[in-house]
């Protein structure tokens, strides 16, 4: 059973091992008024989930390397924090939809992250 998350929040993980790539992210993300965590492995990420409960949006590079890769990451967001808005990206290979955790989106790199930002704004806010 998942916990409980607060996504009321404008707050966001982003898994990328690529650090530039990284950088634009939370850059953008941080001009419109977000907090944003940063995790270059699944590790990293993991100990985030963990200590944080105001995360809302989590985007995985799917090629994340440590104790798991990004898919298998992707799952364990979902199983335990089920309201997350979930965005699995990769720039190597298509991810078919039934590797994917339910309810989350596949983003082929280069992806529009206005388009996200759109996608994140029209998702409902889940108590």
């Amino acid at each position: 059973m998942g916990q409980s998350k607060p996504i009321g929040s404008n707050t966001v993980l982003i898994v990328e091992p690529e650090a530039l790539v990284r950088f634009d992210m939370i850059a953008f993300f941080e001009e419109r008024g977000w907090r944003v965590y940063e995790a270059e492995n699944a590790d990293q990420a993991m100990d985030i989930l963990d200590e944080r409960n105001d995360i809302r949006v989590v985007l995985i590079d799917a090629m994340v390397s440590g104790r798991m890769d990004g898919l298998k990451l992707a799952h364990y967001v979902r199983e335990r924090f089920p309201p997350t808005l979930l965005f699995v990206v990769s720039g190597d290979a298509p991810v078919p939809q039934e590797a994917l955790p339910q309810k989350a989106t596949f983003l082929p790199k280069p992806f529009d992250l206005h388009r996200v930002m759109r996608q994140i704004e029209q998702s409902p806010v889940t108590p």
